[in-house]
């Protein structure tokens, strides 16, 4: 029964009258023992009864008291847990629920709201020890008689921010789901999902208010002895977000026999229509029932349901409201269709409102009913899709836009303009005087953003795209600034523009038409960006594109695209280089892999092949040795000084690392095979390598034999590479296949990769490759082997892959900030990776690319007073040019 609303009741001068109020309770809770001897609770050691849960939860309520407190109970998928939690809703406690794995949001929660009563498991992790930390007798909060639970929103684990639930909340919601999920007493639900995510929390509300029973663990569905828990205690019901399909796909859920299972449910997310009609088709097959379910954490849990009989007809549904439910849909700008709008949601479940400090606890209703932000369409069958959301912030690169502010900036700047978030870019539709300069637009917007500017999508046209209303059309926007590209007439294809381009990318000032990417000082951390820039400005690129002065790119350019030629389209065929592709699929295969997400090993072996392959291209060019060593040591320091920033970083945050580790010289120091595997021994590997071919190539001899035969010499190395291979000198580490004499052989078979020249030296470097790799793992590591094999046999023999403008795109910022992901994401996955391993690579490589953006730009600015520093009068220009003339 709902308690009369008492909002009004809130003492204006923040005094504890509210703690005189008789408690209220949550029914569910309350009401544990009138399901007698029934199972409430089976775990992998005991199994209790509704009567035994009830005796042990009147316990912990008598352990809180009758006295009204904040309590804070630290969330896991427990026995004790589940007790304080019940205990806490029966005695009418406030209860903040938090993760159990993440110390940093605790100690935020605690030092923002300040609770009466901590609970928390105790140091050995047992099941049993649990604490509970009286902090005062009384509280010192302003309660509401209504506030029964506080949740951080979804996404925002640790956030100050709380959705406030009532005790009819959780009633009203849990009563809902079991009405349409057809609880009864004989199902038992597994806790495939932590208690503190709503979701997860839903799942043991509606099965106890029922008298259903719980599979209460916290194991995995990827871990055997789950199914065997499952299969044991006869579980009828499964919950997952999609990340649990992906795990459930990775161990043949859909050919398990599971005898006892009655519905799976997903929520937490989109899935793929073509998943979830697969799902409900294995589920018809084996006699389960698929529920796809949609819900946010301020409406408790659930707000709509797709009946089962729908999964595969309407797999892109969301579906109907709950029971008790409703939904209407909020016109919104820049869309005319009276079918499409704000989802808005109407029901007992809907949050009293959000706490943001502990004076917000006082606080009764202050919402009536939950505007979600997600665009929804009203199908004609009656059915809710969903299509976007209405939020005006996009994230990019890990930064929040705000169109309508780039939008306001764009018009103070005399550049009437409408701008939208589009799939990790800024779309941009510009309009004004005829000609006006999208490249323009695009830097105004990228310099005001602080985005690279490959992020900002730019379409200039005579007027802005409006709705027939005369609201702005953003749908317009973006599909227009999807379609953008640099035809031949832009100034990005003249002289001035390329010149402009060189310019921005490698910050240098004196860029004139005979400049070019090499002698300007461009390497492989600047080169991905460069060649995608241009090969959209130019077309196909020549081969020699790097060592190729800027007026020659022009020629080249008129000779194979004349003017009129047709425009590129976005996603039309075009292609991606092999390195490019490698450092890109590398970098993912190695984040993804250390989360892990999935286990395919060897993405960073690849890369030492690509840097190879890249030192012989950018560093080895150029007729004079002083500029070669110049363009050597920058290159080195572009690694060596981001690196060993951000270790001494993260020593700051974890006191994990040493001054040996910061230096990059842990491999200098014999380890025995206790101490933990070096995380930044490819790093290591690269500074080592880098700074002892510089030192060798500074030997005027060994310089002129270079130039003399590049592939022999480059041959010779891949050598003397071999003997570290099988370790003749006796020089590894404990760690075989992660030692830097052990893996050289690889950077030098790239570097002579990049030197071959006809098939035969080709096919000699394959043989190499097919008898030196395999061996070079622990046994066992036959798709490790394979991984590197393919990949540098690409590199030898493929020197462009197909591709589309969007994926050229993505790989260009994956491989151009390929060296700072694998810096930073040892230090990042793990505040993510428990929520969801697929967003903790998707946050892992966002914040990859910003170190790499600020890094960049750092070094880009102290490099050349460092070389100015070792050669003043050398930089490019007339004066080097000349001198490289009179040499030729």
């Amino acid at each position: 029964m709902s308690s009369p609303p008492v909002s009004h009741l809130v003492p204006p001068d923040g005094s504890s009258a509210f703690t005189s109020a008789p408690p209220v309770s949550v029914k569910f809770a309350r009401d544990l023992a009138t399901h007698g001897d029934r199972v409430a609770l089976i775990t992998e050691t005991e199994e209790l009864s509704y009567r035994d849960l009830a005796t042990r939860v009147a316990a912990a309520a008598e352990r809180l008291g009758t006295s009204r407190r904040l309590v804070l109970l630290v969330g896991a998928n427990r026995v004790e847990a589940l007790v304080y939690y019940l205990a806490a809703l029966t005695a009418g406690h406030p209860l903040l629920l938090t993760p159990g794995d993440n110390d940093r949001a605790l100690r935020s929660l605690v030092d923002r709201y300040d609770p009466d009563v901590v609970v928390r498991p105790g140091t050995d992790g047992g099941s049993t020890d649990w604490i509970v930390d009286e902090r005062r007798e009384t509280t010192v909060h302003t309660l509401h008689p209504d506030l029964a639970l506080l949740l951080s929103t979804s996404g925002s684990t640790g956030s100050p921010k709380l959705v406030r639930l009532s005790h009819d909340n959780l009633q009203a919601n849990a009563e809902s789901i079991a009405s349409y999920l057809d609880i009864g007493h004989r199902d038992r639900a597994a806790t495939t999902l932590p208690m503190h995510y709503c979701y997860g929390l839903s799942v043991i509300n509606s099965h106890l208010s029922h008298g259903a029973g719980l599979i209460l663990t916290g194991l995995s569905v990827a871990d055997a002895c789950f199914w065997d828990l499952f299969r044991a205690a006869g579980g009828t019901a499964l919950a997952g977000v999609p990340y649990t399909f992906d795990l459930l796909d990775r161990v043949g859920f859909e050919t398990m026999d599971l005898p006892h299972l009655r519905y799976v449910t997903q929520a937490g997310g989109r899935m793929a229509p073509e998943r979830v009609a697969r799902y409900a088709a294995a589920g018809r097959r084996a006699g389960w029932e698929l529920f796809v379910m949609y819900g946010q954490t301020e409406a408790t849990a659930r707000m709509a349901y797709l009946p089962p009989a729908l999964a595969s007809e309407r797999p892109e549904s969301v579906g109907m409201p709950i029971p008790g439910g409703s939904f209407r849909l909020r016109p919104v700008d820049g869309v005319d269709d009276p079918d499409t709008g704000e989802l808005v949601y109407s029901g007992a479940n809907v949050m009293l409102g959000y706490a943001e400090d502990p004076a917000d606890l006082a606080l009764g209703r202050t919402v009536e009913e939950l505007h979600t932000g997600d665009i929804a369409r009203r199908a004609p069958d009656g059915l809710y899709e969903i299509v976007g959301r209405r939020s005006g912030f996009t994230k990019i690169l890990g930064l929040r836009i705000d169109p309508q502010r780039v939008e306001a900036y764009l018009e103070g700047q005399g550049i009437p303009a409408y701008c939208a978030g589009d799939d990790g870019a800024l779309s941009v539709v510009a309009a004004g005087p005829e000609g006006v300069d999208a490249a323009h637009v695009r830097q105004v917007v990228a310099d005001h953003c602080g985005l690279p500017p490959h992020t900002v999508r730019v379409r200039t046209e005579s007027a802005l795209p409006r709705l027939a209303s005369g609201k702005p059309d953003y749908e317009t926007v973006r599909r227009l600034a999807r379609e953008e590209v640099v035809p031949p007439s832009l100034p990005g294809a003249t002289t001035a523009g390329l010149c402009a381009l060189y310019a921005l990318i490698l910050d240098q000032s004196g860029v004139t038409e005979d400049s070019t990417f090499v002698g300007l000082g461009g390497d492989s951390l600047s080169y991905v960006e460069m060649s995608l820039r241009l090969e959209q400005a130019l077309g196909t690129l020549p081969a020699d594109w790097p060592t190729t002065p800027i007026r020659e790119l022009l020629d080249h350019r008129t000779r194979h695209h004349p003017a009129g030629a047709p425009r590129r389209r976005h996603g039309s065929p075009r292609t991606l280089e092999t390195g490019i592709a490698l450092r890109a699929i590398g970098i993912v295969l190695i984040v993804g892999s250390h989360i892990p997400v999935f286990t395919v090993q060897g993405g960073a072996h690849v890369l030492l092949g690509v840097a190879g392959f890249n030192f012989a291209r950018f560093h080895l060019t150029g007729h004079e040795r002083r500029d070669r060593l110049r363009r050597m040591w920058r290159g080195i320091a572009r690694i060596a000084v981001p690196s060993m920033v951000w270790i001494a970083f993260a020593q700051v945050l974890t006191r994990e690392y040493g001054l040996a580790d910061i230096l990059l010289a842990n491999s200098l120091f014999e380890r025995d095979g206790s101490a933990p595997e070096w995380r930044y021994w490819f790093v290591e590997a690269l500074v080592y390598f880098l700074t002892g071919l510089t030192v060798l190539l500074a030997v005027p001899l060994l310089d002129r034999a270079e130039r003399r035969s590049p592939f022999g010499f480059a041959l010779a190395l891949v050598g003397v590479g071999l003997v570290g291979r099988y370790d003749l000198w006796d020089l590894a580490d404990l760690r075989y296949h992660l030692s830097p004499t052990v893996v050289f052989f690889l950077f030098a078979l790239g570097w002579a990769a990049a030197r071959a020249r006809t098939a035969a030296q080709r096919l000699l470097l394959t043989a190499v490759l097919l008898g030196t790799v395999p061996g070079l793992f622990p046994a066992g590591q036959t798709l490790r082997t394979s991984i590197v094999v393919v990949g540098l046999t690409l590199l030898v023999w493929v020197p462009a892959l197909p591709s589309v403008s969007p994926l050229n795109r993505l790989a260009g910022v994956l491989a151009g900030s390929s060296l700072y992901i694998y810096l930073t994401h040892y230090h990042v996955y793990p505040y993510v990776r428990d929520h969801s391993p697929v967003l903790a690579l998707l946050v892992s490589l966002a914040l990859g690319v910003a170190y790499g953006a600020v890094a960049t730009r750092v070094t880009n600015r102290l490099l050349p007073r460092l070389g100015s520093a070792v050669n003043s009068s050398v930089r490019p220009g007339v004066n080097s040019r000349r001198r490289r003339e009179r040499l030729a």
